[in-house]
Formats: C-alpha cells, structure tokens, sequence
C-alpha cells in the first residue's frame, strides 16, 4: 500500500469533518475492552457491518441493521460506499490498520470520511505476554496469504509473530520450519488472546503435535537454524546452488552486479525479460516487500521451474508470464526498471522493451553472444548509457594442481530513459 497523499500546509483535527464512517477494533473481551466513544458509535448506527463473530461480540448494542461479510469481500465494500451519507460502523479485529479492513476501505475511502477507534492488534497483546521488544520483532500476516512468505525472514537469532489464517496454521508453519532446517526453533502458539480462551503453548517445531488449536491464533518463532538450513542471505547475489535451474542462470556475480545496475527502489515494477530461472526478479523482490516483478519466459519447464523457486524463496507474488519478447509484452503494466538477459539477439525486443519504459526508468541488458553484443553497442551508440565488460574466472582442478579457469565475457548496457 502506498502512502496517502496530503496536500502542502493541510492541516486535520477531530473537530474539523463529520465522518460518516467509524470502524471500531474489537478484541476477543468484546465490549468490555471498548471505550465509552467506541460503544457510543456502535449503539446509534444505522447500519454496522462485520463478520459474524464480531456481530456476535457486539451483539448487546448494536440496534440498527447488522450486514455480514459477503464473499468476494469486494461485495461489502461495495455495499459499505453505498451508505455513504448514513452512520455506518465497521467492526474489525483488534488494530484496523495493521493488516486489517482499514486498510481495504482507505483505498476506497478518503481518510476525512471514517473515524478510526482501533484496539490492541493481536500482534502487540503477543508482544506483550512473550514480554518480546515489538521494535525488533518482525511481523508478517499470513492470514490469507502465502505460507512461504515467512521463508526470507528466518535469520538465525530472530524472533517472528506470524498471524496464520486458521487452526491448520501452526502446524503447516512447524512443518516448513522442520523442513527447510529450522525444526529446533521453538514455536509457541498463542490463542484467543485477550479472551477468556486464552492460551499460549511452547513447542520445538519438529517435534509440534498440538491438537485443538482455536482458529484465532498467532505463531511466535524464536528461530534456530541447523547445519545446512535454508537462510536466505541478506545481499545480492545468492548461491546458484538455492535455485533450481538448468543452467539458464544469471551466475551469482553477474547478478549482484546486475541488481546494482538495476538500483531497486521501494515499491517498483521490473520486467526480467527471458527469465530463465527467475533468480533476477527473486532477488530484485526480496529487496523490499514492496517490490513487484513480472518473469516472462517462453519455456512452459522454465515457467513452472520460475513458479517454485518464487516460492522456494517466500516472494510467490512474483508474476510469470508464459510467452516469448515481444509479443509477451502486450499488454503489461509499465516497468520502473527492464533487465534483458544474455542470449538472445532480437533487437525487436530491445525497441519494444525501450518505448514500454518509464520516463527515468532503468533499462539493464547483458550479453553473452557476439550477436547480442552487437546490438547493445549499436543501442550505446545511439542512446548512450554504461557499457561495462564483465570478466569472472573460477579456480578449478588443472591436474593435480588448481588454476584459473575463465568464464564467459558479459557485455552489459545500463540506460537511464530520459
């Protein structure tokens, strides 16, 4: 989600509009855990709107029409923009703006139209009876999202409140951390919080057996990597060994210099065109989790080796395309940034993926051919931009003995699109 623009010298108080909308964070105390202005809303709307057990939480002072969730949750929010004009409230859980439903309806919803009266957020009460400094844990939702997420945030040494989306998620998380080399991290289970079926249960994740658990559940993971575990490190450049691939990689050096000449920024679009194994787009997301990338390769085996490693590498957001530069392009959302691997030739890729970039845009191709090359000399020529030369050489066996054995030359073009 990208910031709410404010206007230069605008300045809000309470005071200042009549809101029409007010969400209202409940924790599972229900009533008891609200303010007398929270409770206020609540009685004298005319229509308030949650899921099922929030109007149950709620039941004793709700008097106008009660609206459950509808599915596709779109639906509602529809519904909710309807009554514009009438007094509408929201219930949601715990902190509305920390993963919640505020956040859905501000994209729909000026900020000058809602009052927002938020409770604790289930991460803050975990925080809080782990005794955990909140500043120094890191949070992630998998509430409705994808498992792998959790992958690039297991460091050695840290500690993760993960919100899962059901009963079946601790025991899904204690598996994956069991399974990538991370079963001796201890995972404790904290459910109901701030209910009276509160509960908080300590387990070594290989060995996770609980049964039972309460659908409304949040996971801390202190974590502990064993020998060999999966620990994604933080820098450009990863192992080619964590990728699976058929030789169609960008190598590991070539990539952390291409990633420097790509010069991610938070929240922008690459295309990695002919992506091979996808490893440019993995790590240009995992720079940020605000970043977007689209893989295009036009191998179906490439394509759905791209779809596991995204996984693999917890940033399943990334989107892969199945066809082949520059037909593929059609179509696609504008890029911040363009990288152009190393073999192809066709410059009609390279004049397609020029008019498709962004004003200030960055464009990044590398060549391994003669063929290619030649085309980003004649692009360097005409355009300008960086033209570097790449040159890697890797000790190998020579005998009994080890010498430098040299990879193939990478021509790469940087262009900045005025």
């Amino acid at each position: 989600m990208r910031c709410l623009p404010m206007g230069d010298n605008q300045v809000f108080s309470r005071g200042d509009t009549a809101p029409w909308l007010t969400i209202v964070g409940l924790g599972e105390d229900g009533l008891a855990g609200l303010g007398d202005e929270a409770k206020r809303c609540i009685a004298s709307a005319s229509v308030v709107f949650g899921g099922a057990r929030h109007l149950e939480l709620a039941a004793a002072l709700i008097a106008g029409e009660r609206h459950l969730w509808l599915s596709p949750f779109e639906r509602s929010v529809e519904a909710v923009i309807a009554l514009r004009g009438t007094s509408v409230v929201v219930l949601a859980s715990g902190d509305p703006f920390f993963f919640g439903v505020g956040v859905t309806l501000s994209r729909r919803i000026d900020r000058s139209e809602m009052r927002v009266l938020p409770s604790p957020s289930s991460f803050s009460l975990a925080a809080s009876r782990l005794g955990w400094a909140l500043q120094e844990t890191v949070t992630v939702s998998l509430h409705g999202r994808p498992l792998d997420l959790i992958r690039p945030h297991l460091q050695p040494g840290a500690c993760i409140l993960a919100l899962t989306s059901d009963e079946h998620g601790p025991g899904q998380l204690a598996h994956l951390l069991a399974a990538s080399g991370f079963g001796q991290s201890r995972l404790t289970v904290l459910e109901a919080l701030g209910g009276d079926r509160e509960r908080l249960t300590s387990h070594i994740a290989a060995d996770f057996s609980l049964t039972g658990v309460n659908p409304l559940n949040i996971c801390a993971v202190e974590v502990v990597a064993e020998a060999g575990a999966r620990v994604l490190p933080l820098t450009s450049g990863l192992d080619d060994g964590l990728f699976e691939h058929d030789g169609q990689i960008t190598k590991r050096e070539i990539r952390a210099l291409t990633l420097s000449s790509l010069a991610p920024r938070r929240g922008e679009l690459l295309w990695d065109i002919g992506a091979g194994s996808g490893s440019i787009g993995i790590e240009w997301m995992l720079c940020d989790p605000a970043m977007r990338a689209i893989a295009i390769e036009g191998s179906a085996e490439r394509f759905e080796r791209i779809t596991r490693n995204a996984a693999n590498f917890g940033v399943p957001g990334l989107t892969v395309v199945h066809g082949t530069a520059p037909d593929a392009l059609a179509g696609l959302p504008s890029p911040d940034a363009i990288f152009i691997g190393g073999g192809g030739s066709e410059d009609g890729v390279m004049h397609a993926a020029i008019a498709a970039l962004k004003s200030g845009g960055r464009l990044v191709a590398n060549a391994v051919t003669t063929q290619m090359e030649a085309v980003l000399l004649e692009h360097h020529a005409r355009l300008g931009g960086s033209l570097i030369r790449i040159d890697i050489a890797r000790a190998s066996p020579v005998g009994a003995m080890t010498g430098w054995r040299p990879a193939m030359p990478v021509t790469q073009w940087s262009w900045i699109k005025p």
